[in-house]
């Protein structure tokens, strides 16, 4: 499982002219379900998120998490983030989960995180073209793969 976590200000997702997900102050999370991936790597990948300390302390310093800021997790599908561009110009999706398997997982995901943490979880809709706007704060920008190859 990858995410591209981003610390935000504000972050919504359009699909059709319409806002179907809006968070304040929090966390953008795109996250990519490979082909390996189980609920090992759905528990290690909300933990890890939930509790980065990325958020800045009364000193200036990232020593604060999401759930220490009472902040809103915004999360959306993102299977591109299983592209691979080593060989030749078009990426290749081989290591990315069928979508059927990608949706279970990725709902899972979800609701992973609302049985497990107080807080606001909202997400955009699976395979939907989406409009993802992002004020982001800093930036922070993190990359994070349960299989822990980078």
């Amino acid at each position: 499982m990858r995410a591209v976590v981003q610390r935000v200000r504000e972050s919504s997702v359009i699909v059709n002219d319409e806002v179907v997900a809006n968070i304040g102050k929090g966390l953008l999370v795109f996250l990519g379900i490979g082909k390996e991936d189980d609920e090992n790597d759905i528990q290690w990948m909300s933990d890890k998120i939930v509790n980065l300390r990325i958020f800045e302390d009364n000193r200036g310093k990232m020593n604060k998490s999401l759930l220490e800021e009472s902040g809103e997790l915004l999360v959306v599908s993102q299977f591109t983030l299983y592209g691979d561009c080593r060989k030749g110009r078009r990426p290749s999706f081989s290591e990315s989960a069928s979508p059927e398997v990608a949706e279970v997982m990725y709902d899972n995901f979800l609701s992973y995180l609302e049985m497990n943490y107080p807080i606001n979880v909202e997400s955009g809709i699976f395979q939907a073209e989406m409009i993802v706007n992002i004020v982001n704060d800093g930036p922070v920008t993190l990359l994070l793969d349960s299989k822990k190859l980078f």
